[in-house]
């Protein structure tokens, strides 16, 4: 008896020979964002009618989380930017009038032992938010072409291919639904030591400035150039990067709220 032959395995329909078996990222050309184009001379006049406008802001975007919630969306907000950037001061501001129950803050440290021992992005992975609410991120999976880089805490060999890695990491979100914002506040260096001494002298916030925060300006040079790729790499159609002027931080957090509303309605 003549011995059988294996079977050819049934070609999946759902696939032609064109369709692409890996993510090919549409990523904006390099240089579409630049930092040194920002105006950050741009600022308030009427404070009163910007507190008003804010909270205008506010219930609109609490508006936005009942319709996120009854209709099973998600939304992840993502926070970069320079150390008294204003990005705590942002997120309050998000987050003034939104029901608790249905947004969850999630401030970014150093990775402990447990997160260490695992993929850069498991920490992130296990934070995203349910379906119906959303996830604010103060600091994120970026520090691995951030702060990891800069302060040789990734190899280069580890941070180089990190962009690849996030952009597959947050289009697999995107993809499944997911609405994607990524602030970067921007302030300039005078701006910044200006904020330091006053945190320095404020009993309330003094916890907030420490050695890292200075090391971390001595290499403003090496961090710029850090954004810059990041915006290069990681500035794409479905996720992009807003560049948010916050010398003023009334104007930044004007600034933030109108965009997180417009993103969350489209």
């Amino acid at each position: 008896m003549a011995p059988k032959t294996a079977k050819k395995p049934k070609k999946d329909r759902r696939f032609t020979d064109s369709t692409p078996l890996s993510y090919d990222f549409e990523v904006y050309p390099a240089g579409t964002l630049d930092l040194g184009e920002v105006d950050l001379s741009t600022k308030v006049d009427d404070k009163k009618a910007a507190d008003a406008e804010i909270l205008e802001l506010q219930e609109k975007l609490l508006e936005l989380q009942v319709r996120y919630w009854l209709e099973k969306r998600r939304a992840i907000v993502v926070f970069e930017g320079w150390d008294a950037a204003g990005k705590g001061g942002a997120i309050k501001r998000m987050t003034a009038l939104m029901d608790p129950r249905g947004y969850k803050v999630w401030p970014i440290a150093a990775p402990g032992e447990e997160e260490r021992a695992h993929h850069y992005l498991w920490r992130f992975a296990t934070r995203m938010p349910p379906k119906g609410t959303i996830a604010i991120f103060d600091r994120s999976w970026y520090g691995r072409v951030l702060v990891e880089r800069v302060e040789g805490l990734a190899t280069a060999a580890e941070w180089q291919r990190a962009y690849d890695e996030i952009n597959a990491f947050e289009r697999m979100h995107t993809d499944d639904g997911a609405t994607l914002l990524k602030f970067f506040l921007h302030i300039d260096q005078d701006e910044q030591l200006e904020r330091f001494k006053q945190r320095e002298k404020d009993p309330i916030k003094n916890f907030k400035i420490g050695d890292d925060d200075w090391r971390n300006r001595k290499r403003w040079k090496e961090y710029t150039h850090a954004y810059q790729d990041m915006f290069d790499r990681t500035h794409r159609p479905d996720a992009p990067w807003i560049l948010v002027a916050a010398n003023d931080k009334r104007h930044a957090r004007l600034t933030v709220l109108r965009a997180a509303i417009e993103a969350l309605e489209d």
